[in-house]
């Protein structure tokens, strides 16, 4: 109650701010549109703008606000009566404490159902058929939760067990790939909200900085060490001419050391290291010297132990306070945690820190438009606080800073990476079961076969961009591997066959 008080207080302060003038926040959210006045005074705020600023106000909440009758009261979405956090229709009772209201949504549930089929028809997925990519419905409420909801009440849905689909990888890349997240959005005012958050505050500024390693990185080592190749890398795999996850991480490594000519004795900074899988492979196959830098303690931890005994730094650290120089510096999958607002302080300390000669190069999923938020799913569940690149953002913020010497797309092995991934996983259950529940395990194969899906349509890429402060005489090449595993160096001795 005193939480509803306070929020009410605030939009009231906020609404009067922007208006001049006194707002009842309750008749502003639900009563029609004033064409008069309110409280004797005239109105000038759409009640449309109020539900975007209390949303404003309420998106760091975790709870579902739905069971607090205060809040549910309070905040509710006038054009479909749901609560905006769960999509819980809303009850012409008293909500139960206990739970929610099993009173029918005010859309009928046929006229629902028929818009979802109609939506989904395009891709060419049915309700309940018998094609691994079509969906199965348990729970009758599950149409008007999704066209309420969006992406994170299908998410959420999926979750609870209201719908299941022998192939997720393959029902969401039919629905990407016809852009149906797209079209059922396109109009939506309630897509306004995470853009003004992202407008208004820097969610990757220092103080969130760690926010990412403990509700993501730290949820446990033991799952990643069943999930992830050997070398426990946490990103794309180069599969060209590999055929297990390991080959392919391992080829990705060996790629990344001859793309920035690394060479023994090199001084290397490795930003978002990780559980050290680049760090132990350059020192050992290249004769590197590496500081790791990771915002996750339980990365810390590992990385420590993992590459004991080699020239190999590891600190709990972010980026904004290196001021170390390097001869090469690398940053593979942690730029999707940088945030646009940071995009260029980012490359101004890659520049701060790398010597006038060196290299530094970038491996990151990026996205075909520029944005200023991510999925609300993926945000709320997997990884909070992130966001995808684009081209454009990337090069607005290394312009003047760097010459670009080479870009390299191969977003399609991302696809083969997540599977294998979600094969570990799924192998490997039994293991985990004792340690995550049955909720945790919808969340994750949704998250790993939604992602697969996403790089198997094409709507997200990964890149890796090769970077020099003043560019290179005679044109930027690198070598490739003559070496098969089993011919590289011992630990420890590297090899000097890569130049640039």
């Amino acid at each position: 109650a005193n939480l509803g008080v306070n929020l009410r207080g605030c939009l009231c302060g906020v609404l009067q701010y922007a208006s001049a003038q006194p707002i009842d926040l309750t008749r502003a959210i639900h009563g029609p549109r004033p064409s008069g006045a309110l409280m004797g005074v005239p109105f000038r705020y759409p009640a449309e703008w109020s539900l975007i600023l209390t949303k404003i106000l309420i998106s760091e909440l975790e709870t579902c606000w739905c069971q607090k009758s205060v809040l549910y009261n309070l905040f509710i979405n006038e054009s479909r009566m749901s609560c905006f956090a769960c999509s819980t229709a809303s009850p012409d009772e008293d909500l139960d404490m206990a739970g929610h209201s099993e009173k029918a949504y005010p859309v009928k549930q046929s006229k629902a159902q028929t818009l979802v089929q109609k939506m989904l028809h395009p891709p060419d997925v049915q309700i309940n058929g018998n094609r691994p990519w079509d969906i199965r419905i348990h729970h009758p409420r599950f149409y008007e939760r999704v066209l309420s909801g969006g992406s994170l009440a299908l998410g959420e849905s999926y979750m609870d067990g209201w719908w299941d689909c022998e192939a997720l990888d393959q029902f969401f890349e039919r629905i990407l790939g016809d852009r149906l997240d797209k079209k059922a959005t396109r109009n939506s005012i309630g897509l306004l909200y995470p853009i003004l958050i992202a407008k208004i505050r820097n969610a990757q500024n220092r103080s969130n900085a760690y926010v990412i390693g403990k509700r993501h990185y730290d949820i446990g080592n033991h799952l990643f060490s069943l999930m992830l190749d050997p070398w426990f890398n946490y990103s794309c795999g180069y599969w060209e001419n590999a055929e297990t996850l390991e080959k392919a991480q391992e080829a990705k490594l060996d790629l990344i050391c001859r793309k920035i000519g690394l060479q023994p004795g090199m001084k290397v900074l490795d930003i978002g290291c990780g559980w050290g899988g680049f760090a132990k492979y350059s020192a050992i196959n290249y004769g590197a010297t590496v500081h790791g830098i990771t915002v996750s303690q339980e990365q810390v931890k590992f990385a420590q132990t993992f590459c004991k005994g080699l020239d190999v730094q590891i600190e709990l650290k972010d980026y904004r306070d290196v001021f170390e120089k390097y001869d090469r510096i690398v940053s593979i999958g942690m730029f999707e945690h940088v945030g646009y607002k940071n995009y260029r302080h980012f490359m101004k300390v890659i520049h701060r820190c790398l010597n006038d000669e060196g290299l530094f190069l970038l491996h990151t999923i990026g996205g075909n438009t520029s944005v200023y938020s991510t999925d609300p799913w993926i945000r709320k569940y997997i990884f909070p606080n992130s966001m995808l690149p684009s081209a454009k953002q990337i090069t607005s913020a290394s312009q003047g800073l760097f010459v670009l010497e080479d870009w390299h797309s191969f977003g399609h092995y991302y696809d083969h990476t997540l599977m294998a991934w979600y094969r570990n996983f799924t192998k490997n259950w039994s293991e985990l079961s004792g340690i995550y529940d049955e909720r945790f395990y919808r969340m994750w194969s949704y998250y790993l076969l939604s992602c697969a899906g996403s790089f198997r349509s094409r709507r997200n890429q990964l890149w890796q961009i090769a970077f020099s402060k003043n560019g290179i005489k005679g044109g930027y090449q690198y070598r490739q591997s003559t070496l098969t595993p089993s011919q590289k160096p011992a630990p420890g001795h590297g090899h000097g066959s890569v130049v640039i």
